[in-house]
């Protein structure tokens, strides 16, 4: 019996420890963002990463404490009650007992407690605005996060058209050599460049991997958890005018909210200040047993602090140059955004020219270089040397082409965060 019970004791033991050990990798393996998704979009990620990421739950938890100060700002001082005993009184023969309590309440004079439930609210709206501003930072974070991803995986597939073409061009260079009309440095220097993109591979693993583990942390998992394949990238859109996203950036930027909350704050505390040269009220209601005609000992009163105007005078300079401060950032803020909105839009635009010229004449252009290249050296009019260039020439401007394309989303995602919001846009672009 005895030896049945430490088995079983042992049993339970490792049991345990395995639960113990095999708990994180359950849950990484339970832990599948993406699960139903076949392939994965910018907004997938950028919805994924703003529900788990803890710096937003962090500030909502810094705004639901903001906004329990509101309500401590609204309520009264707690009553004070007080008990005095005369101790030589107890138990004394032909004496009562001694003793008196009082209970009194302070209230603020009219205005201030309002002036504090003020304060407190802009305070809370600063918490708030700033969530935001984490999110609209997040996302222009993630929608990067995913431009890299989607161009690793373009490098890949244009890698392999590439392979493709080095091995039909071989086979070209090995039949020619075979008939005595190429001579074998043709056959060599297909393998050499065949080679060139192998090693190439290597690389572009090495930047898949880190784009996996950028994406990763972002959503708070280990960094080689797998994710779906990119779907692509967003079309160009239609940009409003400079002038319309300087009005919305004026609106929604959550900088320029934050600073208008915090300077309202500002005003509201320069009010409670000046508020405070009035005295508050003390009220209290008493019992004294030592007074020993019975008409003295039911007592009420009222009491008032007399506010010393040296410390008054220096806390409302303080205020005051608090207010001003914040006045003068605000209107710095403005002036910066104004010069953030024109240089973003102005990326985004070149982004779009660019990627509109790769698509409409650099590479078209390449393509009919390379399919003349290759007429020529198969009609023997041509060497390998320029075919092999030309293909290059085809390769770089495609790459070109993809990383204009993820630019674009990075340099959309960045105007995005400075007017305060996404702008419309149609989803395009599929791999």
């Amino acid at each position: 019996m005895h030896n049945t019970k430490r088995y079983l004791c042992s049993r339970m033991s490792v049991v345990l420890f395995g639960l113990v050990v095999c708990q994180p990798l359950l849950a990484v393996e339970v832990d599948r963002p993406f699960v139903n998704t076949a392939l994965l979009t910018s907004s997938h990620l950028v919805e994924a990463v703003l529900a788990r990421h803890p710096d937003i739950s962090a500030m909502e938890a810094a705004w639901s404490a903001a906004n329990a100060r509101v309500e401590q700002a609204r309520a009264f001082d707690d009553l004070v009650l007080s008990y005095t005993l005369a101790p030589q009184t107890v138990g004394a023969k032909g004496v009562a007992l001694g003793q008196k309590w009082s209970l009194s309440q302070r209230l603020p004079w009219p205005g201030k407690r309002d002036l504090r439930v003020k304060v407190a609210r802009a305070e809370s709206d600063v918490a708030f605005v700033g969530i935001k501003q984490m999110r609209l930072k997040l996302t222009e974070i993630s929608k990067a996060a995913y431009a890299d991803w989607y161009f690793v995986h373009s490098a890949f597939r244009i890698n392999d058209i590439n392979k493709s073409l080095l091995q039909a061009f071989q086979n070209i260079a090995e039949i020619k050599y075979s008939a005595g009309r190429a001579s074998q440095q043709d056959v060599l220097r297909a393998e050499v460049e065949r080679m060139l993109l192998e090693h190439r591979e290597i690389s572009l693993e090495r930047r898949r991997r880190t784009a996996l583990a950028s994406i990763n942390t972002l959503l708070q998992r280990p960094p080689d958890q797998p994710l779906p394949l990119p779907m692509g990238i967003p079309d160009p859109i239609s940009l409003p005018t400079v002038e319309q996203l300087r009005t919305r950036a004026l609106e929604a930027h959550p900088a320029l909210r934050i600073l208008a909350a915090r300077t309202e704050a500002s005003r509201y505390r320069s009010s409670l200040v000046e508020r405070n040269d009035y005295p508050d009220i003390k009220l209290s209601a008493g019992y004294n047993s030592l007074w020993n005609q019975s008409e003295k000992q039911f007592t009420v009163g009222a009491s008032i602090n007399i506010p010393l105007q040296d410390t008054r005078r220096a806390a409302k300079a303080a205020a005051r140059a608090m207010t001003l401060s914040l006045d003068f950032q605000q209107r710095a803020k403005v002036s910066q955004l104004m010069g953030d909105v024109q240089h973003a839009l102005e990326n985004v635009r070149e982004s779009e020219r660019v990627l509109s010229l790769y698509q409409t004449r650099l590479l078209p252009l390449a393509q009919e270089n390379l399919q003349a290249a290759q007429s020529d050296y198969e009609a023997g009019s041509g060497n390998f040397f320029d075919l092999i260039s030309a293909e290059k020439s085809v390769m770089q401007t495609r790459l070109q082409q993809e990383q204009t394309r993820a630019n674009y989303h990075r340099r959309l995602a960045a105007l995005e965060r400075i007017v305060g919001g996404e702008l419309t846009a149609r989803f395009g672009g599929k791999l």
